[in-house]
């Protein structure tokens, strides 16, 4: 009896099944060419990941909103902003203390400082808010008390002057003493920043290397942003 020459899959073609000594003139129906091309399938494309995928509006967020959020970010920025809220009556603070190292006033901490600002958040910056010749821990400690939340740009400048125990560290042990702090790691990552800081680097946050340093800005500011807002 003669034997199949394509028994599992088939025949590639129909001269190769023609020429098959079991197959060659039969008319059933397995017999016809198969096609070893991956057959298309709706769930072909839904398992691929996208950069929205995952991601959904905060309890905070407007109803014309267009920022999304990771669930982890939504737990991180949840007790801050419930925080926030607890601060909206006092009128005369600042919306963010923007915590950097001197090294980054020109550069990464002025482009998160004007992007916030362009949203309609005050921010408390030692750039413009410290004028020549004052104290500056003076001045820190007045911005620490005037400002609803601080953030923290984690840069590796800013990991080196913490290290040093420099301002920077200063500004940074103050916030840490109180549940109003988000990182913001830029240029860097979180695991370089438990080995200078394991408090600060045991609060997660935001990261360039998920969002640009524009859609951090949008975050923040509508995490600072008074009104109330309709749930999901």
């Amino acid at each position: 009896m003669a034997r199949c020459t394509a028994p599992v899959n088939g025949h590639r073609s129909a001269s190769a099944r023609a020429n098959c000594p079991a197959c060659g003139g039969r008319s059933r129906s397995y017999g016809y060419s198969y096609s070893y091309s991956q057959p298309y399938s709706s769930n072909s494309y839904s398992s691929r990941s996208t950069s929205n995928s995952g991601k959904r509006k905060a309890s905070w967020s407007s109803s014309g909103s267009t920022v999304l959020y990771t669930p982890s970010e939504i737990r991180t920025l949840t007790p801050v902003r419930k925080n926030v809220e607890k601060r909206l009556e006092k009128s005369d603070l600042r919306d963010i203390f923007l915590c950097h190292a001197w090294d980054d006033r020109k550069g990464s901490a002025k482009e998160l400082h004007d992007l916030l600002e362009s949203k309609g958040v005050s921010v408390w910056f030692s750039e413009k808010d410290v004028a020549l010749g004052s104290p500056l821990m003076r001045e820190i400690d007045k911005g620490l008390i005037k400002s609803r939340v601080g953030i923290v740009l984690v840069t590796p400048l800013f990991l080196k002057r913490i290290e040093g125990s420099g301002i920077a560290d200063k500004e940074l042990s103050a916030l840490l003493a109180r549940d109003l702090i988000v990182p913001i790691v830029h240029n860097t990552t979180y695991e370089n920043l438990r080995d200078a800081s394991p408090l600060l680097g045991s609060r997660s946050g935001l990261s360039t290397v998920e969002d640009s340093m524009e859609e951090i800005a949008s975050k923040l500011a509508e995490l600072v942003t008074p009104e109330t807002i309709e749930s999901y």
